[in-house]
């Protein structure tokens, strides 16, 4: 009771200064039109009374910060009317630190320990940021206002920064907006008409207060870079205007992209080149779910009117396959090509040993930018026993050349869904395990029941809502023993497939040292540029994500190259708006934008249209009549949110929404649009037929009937 009691009588004074305020409509005052008309009064009052003038200003400014009644802006205009430009400032400045910290310890005294012991798992990550950076941040806020003055002051009342730093920086970041401020109320208060608004005086106020928050943000870009460089030594001159590191989707395209400008690029790979996409990743992978799609065509021949049977052939030689397509496709990703681009390729582990230095080889490069896009690879949970098992991943499963007859796939994401299916197809007994409530659960819960259903017809053993235990060997048999509603499974098996998950590669090449910025999930951060902390070395691909997908790194990479080469002039912020993925099984599931789930999640508004494979005439004269589609489109309206595509070649038939949504084209003109007869692509038409006829308008339709039965004569 005795810690609520002043909380209460503090809450009192407050909610009385506001009712007086409203009752008396103090906020009149605080227009400019007001302290306008009333101008001579206040200077003459000033000329006569200055210490009270002063005081009483003081008091009135202080109090409107602290309790965020609108106006703030206004006083400190009045401030340069009637005090100049000197005592202006001093007193505005001192007033609007006194009320900004007043307002944040009424935060704090109010609120901090509710929301901190509320939220405080949520928080921890901010509160660790704050105590770390929280003075540069909170310097950052008040010389760019990306958000309001009172919200800062309330929001950092909740934090654990201390009240002597928000003071103290508060006073310097609002002094450069002071000044501006009270300079421009000086210079109105001597404006007599409207010619005046055209004196040097005015016009370069004006100005300054347009470009006050470019030149605060340059400022501040000025200040972090000297933080994070000014123990290092800037080479006098460099060898490369751009290093890259790592040789996978996202460092080719960086450095294709900088050496097509003519810039010198050095690319540094200490593996293969071409990273996990070509070696052990989409390559590889859609190689083998190809050959296990074509055993599974010959064992359903009978759909197209064939005999079926059951092919002979030999695991090892569809391996072989796999690594064949690799050698194929390995040119398009050679020093050799790259080379012959003007990229100079270099074999080898790289380590930064300074913002513009890399050593590889014994050899060190200096370089006006770096760039990192050393990729993930698997991640291996620490279940007991799992060393024990020599469990398989995405990078060493296809070294196999026996083909296991009791195959465990744990995880129920993109690469254990393809895995699984393939193996099975090929002829493994295939038990899927997954934690999670079930499979694919990025998608719609309607679009996993689709591939769960299709798994369970081929003869997959589906598992979900299994808790991975332990490991272990039984008579010289593997097995895993799974936690499922309370009671142990065991799980019998020949091969095991991980397949949870990947890690960012940030370790072994000197991040740590530097002090480069990770995420909570030990991804590098990096911000809308794709800067890390240091703003000349850059970040792509699946290192820092958001998305691990192939195309969405080769997309990162040209924000990375252009903004490293260019970004003293102009940067771009990378675009997320509209990124596509696919899993490919059969069917593929292939989406753009927004699902359910995630709209809902987001509190966005959205109509659902589908539409049904099963009834397209190409669909039906392939037998590949199974599917939907699915597309979400902003309520009353034909732009697309999201799109999600169940059916044989579905990657393919995303293009199109890909395509609208990036362009804001509508399910109209995607009706409009003319599509060839027959094939798979008209289902995109048919889908917007569908959203057109519910959203003709029956009073319309209505009309329509009228007129035609009067067209004729009835």
């Amino acid at each position: 009771m005795k810690n609520i009691f002043p909380k209460i009588i503090v809450l009192a004074l407050i909610a009385s200064i506001f009712i007086l305020s409203k009752v008396f409509a103090l906020d009149q005052y605080l227009s400019l039109t007001y302290l306008k008309q009333n101008h001579e009064i206040f200077l003459n009052y000033y000329q006569h009374n200055q210490i009270q003038a002063l005081g009483i200003y003081f008091l009135v400014y202080t109090v409107t910060t602290a309790l965020s009644i609108p106006g703030a802006t206004v006083l400190t205009l009045l401030a340069g009317a009637l005090f100049g430009n000197l005592i202006g400032t001093i007193v505005v400045s001192f007033a609007s630190t006194a009320g900004a910290s007043l307002a944040f310890i009424l935060a704090r005294f109010f609120l901090r320990d509710y929301i901190q012991t509320k939220f405080q798992i949520s928080l921890q990550s901010i509160n660790q940021g704050i105590e770390k950076e929280g003075a540069l941040y909170l310097f950052s806020l008040r010389l760019i206002p990306i958000f309001p003055f009172f919200v800062i002051n309330l929001v950092m009342g909740l934090t654990p920064l201390r009240f002597w730093t928000f003071y103290l920086v508060s006073q310097v970041g609002m002094l450069p907006g002071t000044i501006v401020y009270v300079n421009a109320g000086k210079q109105l208060s001597h404006l007599q008409s409207l010619s005046g608004i055209l004196s040097p005086a005015l016009l370069l106020s004006f100005a300054l207060l347009g470009i006050l928050p470019l030149l605060s943000k340059k400022l501040m870009e000025k200040i972090k870079a000297h933080k994070v460089y000014s123990k290092f030594q800037r080479p006098k001159k460099y060898d490369y205007n751009m290093v890259v590191i790592g040789a996978g989707s996202a460092g080719l395209v960086t450095s294709y992209i900088s050496a097509a400008v003519k810039a010198k690029v050095a690319l540094i790979e200490k593996h293969k080149m071409g990273g996990d996409c070509l070696n052990t990743g989409c390559v590889p992978s859609k190689a083998l779910l190809r050959s296990a799609k074509m055993l599974h065509y010959a064992r359903h021949a009978d759909r197209y009117g064939l005999k079926s049977y059951t092919p002979d052939f030999d695991f090892a030689t569809i391996m072989q396959r796999v690594q064949k397509v690799i050698k194929e496709i390995e040119p398009h990703d050679s020093t050799q090509r790259y080379g012959q681009l003007g990229v100079e390729c270099i074999q080898g582990a790289a380590r930064i040993i300074s913002p513009w230095e890399v050593e590889v080889g014994g050899k060190i490069l200096t370089t006006k930018n770096i760039t990192i896009a050393t990729g993930a690879s698997p991640f291996i949970p620490a279940i007991l026993g799992v060393d024990k098992v020599a469990p398989l991943t995405s990078d060493n499963l296809w070294n196999l050349r026996e083909l296991p007859k009791r195959f465990l796939v744990l995880g129920g994401g993109p690469i254990g869904c393809e895995m699984a299916q393939a193996f099975s197809r090929l002829g493994s007994q295939v038990t899927q395990v997954e934690m999670l409530t079930r499979i694919m659960a990025i998608e719609d819960e309607d679009i996993s029941q689709i591939i769960t259903e299709r798994f369970k017809q081929e003869g997959i053993s589906v598992l979900t809502s299994h808790k991975a235990r332990q490991f272990g060997i039984q008579n010289g048999e593997k097995f895993l023993i799974c936690e499922f509603q309370g009671k142990d499974v065991q799980i019998f098996f020949d091969e095991v497939l991980i397949a949870v998950g990947r890690k960012a590669n940030i370790t072994g090449f000197g991040l740590e040292d530097l002090g480069i910025s990770m995420r909570s999930n030990r991804t590098i951060e990096a911000n809308e540029f794709l800067q890390t902390n240091y703003p000349n070395i850059f970040v792509c691909g699946d290192v820092t994500g958001p998305f691990q997908l192939t195309h969405t790194a080769s997309h990162q990479a040209w924000y990375c190259a252009v903004n490293g080469l260019f970004g003293k002039f102009k940067k771009f912020k990378v675009d997320y708006s509209v990124i596509p993925w696919c899993t490919y099984t059969d069917p593929e599931i292939a989406s753009v934008g927004l699902n359910e789930q995630m709209a809902n999640k987001k509190g966005i508004a959205y109509e659902v249209t589908t539409y049904g494979i099963d009834d397209l005439d190409r669909a039906i004269a392939d037998s590949e009549n199974h599917g939907i589609i699915k597309v979400l489109t902003a309520k009353g309206s034909d732009k697309i949110l999201g799109a999600t595509i169940v059916g044989n070649h579905a990657s393919d038939l995303l293009l199109e929404f890909i395509t609208a949504m990036k362009y804001r084209l509508g399910l109209n003109k995607i009706l409009a649009t003319i599509h060839i007869y027959p094939t798979m692509g008209e289902a995109n038409k048919y889908l917007a037929g569908n959203w057109k006829k519910a959203h003709v308008s029956p009073r319309l339709l209505g009309f329509l009937q009228k007129f035609h039965r009067f067209q004729r004569g009835n």
